[in-house]
């Protein structure tokens, strides 16, 4: 069979990561700018105040982008530009920048994807205390419609969040990343009113003639680290995979949310609002054993029969595959796409200025492979977006990782396509020859 005609091939990054200019044009702080300017939250003290600079690069950055030959870019709305208080009036200069990206883009032939919410709410939301409150679902819908009245007869995907069960883990329960509280499991309600938020923004993206729109999850398929640990594998897998797919797909929750008072007897209807596509990134699997003690009912223990990448996770196309299967088991899906999908890897030019990348090829390569038998059994998959199109900041490990197609030279902001890069656009060039 091979992959559909229309497959669409392309790119993505995420605004905290890339933009700079934190405070432009009447940019307003995110929890993120707050986080990393905290002593000791994030590696070396890095901070995403310039990153790749692309607020002003873009065009540069979308040049590349059509050197590849993609036919699409998923990009993010950073929130903070466009309401600096998270709620009321618009900065018309946060929009005016979207405005130009978007126009740049169709220009080049590349279809604007857009997420909503990566990661970067605006401080004075958390000032009033975050996800945690009901009341930031509807602050973001109030958002998500100012975006669509700008910009949905141009832009033709919309992502409503982005991996939110890596806002209610690392942000609320543990703390590693923004805004850093150690809820533990009392950071449940942080996953509902997300989840209430992308209801919300569905209908509100529709009311304003949004044509195709959805969410990204995070999935890590669960491996038992022996078949006793398998009740602690299934309580992985709930949280990780099911708690922001089953309300939207399938009108419940898994059992681990329960009874929860939060839950209002009218938020499960909204929540799964028909969505015309689910948003699937995946990295590595994640080995569960039973803890000892402690307030979780799974341990994650390292895997160690497979080659990593620079971040030391597990390199397991075959887990990606295994995904995908679930996914289309469990689920009456909508169409897929693969919204995130790369490796980090100590890229750095050779003496020659080129950046050769060899690793990164090799597990693109075996990762699309996967892709391409999932659709031959008949997951329907629409697109893949490679993660990323440049190094950038890579949240609380600052700037030492690099998932980039693209290296950037954080000091003087040169972009180098590397090795992968040349790959990739041949690779696409290839699949439309077909």
């Amino acid at each position: 069979m091979g992959l559909p005609e229309d497959f669409r091939w392309g790119v993505a990054t995420a605004a905290y990561q890339i933009e700079g200019a934190v405070a432009e044009d009447g940019r307003g702080p995110s929890t993120w700018d707050t986080f990393s300017h905290t002593p000791g939250r994030t590696r070396d003290g890095h901070t995403g105040d310039v990153a790749c600079d692309h607020y002003h690069r873009w065009p540069e950055d979308v040049a590349l982008m059509a050197g590849l030959g993609v036919d699409a870019y998923r990009f993010s709305i950073a929130w903070p530009r466009v309401q600096p208080s998270g709620s009321g009036a618009v900065n018309a200069k946060g929009l005016d920048f979207y405005d130009r990206l978007v126009d740049g883009l169709l220009l080049a032939g590349i279809a604007p994807a857009a997420t909503l919410y990566h990661w970067d709410l605006p401080q004075p939301l958390e000032d009033a205390g975050g996800w945690m409150e009901r009341d930031t679902a509807y602050r973001f819908a109030e958002f998500s419609y100012l975006a669509a009245e700008r910009l949905s007869d141009r832009v033709d995907m919309w992502i409503t969040l982005n991996e939110p069960v890596v806002v209610t883990a690392y942000g609320y329960a543990f703390g590693v990343y923004a805004p850093g509280r150690t809820l533990l499991l009392d950071a449940l309600p942080t996953a509902h009113h997300q989840l209430l938020g992308h209801g919300l923004a569905v209908n509100a993206l529709r009311s304003r003639g949004a044509r195709s729109v959805g969410l990204t999850n995070h999935y890590s398929p669960a491996w038992a680290a022996s078949p006793a640990d398998q009740p602690a594998a299934d309580a992985f897998d709930a949280f990780m995979n099911r708690l922001f797919t089953d309300p939207v797909l399938l009108g419940r929750y898994p059992d681990l949310m329960g009874d929860a008072p939060f839950i209002r007897s009218e938020d499960m209807s909204v929540i799964a609002s028909p969505v015309d596509f689910l948003g699937v990134n995946y990295y590595n699997p994640t080995r569960i054993a039973t803890p000892a003690e402690g307030p979780l009912p799974f341990d994650i223990v390292d895997i160690t029969e497979y080659p990593t990448t620079g971040m030391g996770w597990p390199i397991v196309p075959d887990a990606f595959l295994s995904l995908l299967r679930t996914l289309d088991s469990r689920y009456d899906l909508p169409p897929l796409h693969i919204t995130e999908n790369g490796c980090s890897f100590a890229d750095e030019p050779g003496p020659d200025g080129a950046v050769d990348d060899p690793s990164r090829i090799e597990f693109l390569d075996a990762h699309i492979a996967a892709v391409r038998t999932a659709v031959d059994e008949g997951v329907d998959i629409r697109g893949y977006f490679a993660w990323s199109l440049l190094d950038n900041f890579e949240w609380a490990e600052g700037y030492h990782p690099r998932f980039g197609l693209v290296h950037v030279d954080y000091e003087t902001q040169k972009r180098t396509p590397k090795t992968s890069y040349g790959w990739y656009r041949d690779l696409i060039a290839s699949s439309k020859r077909r």
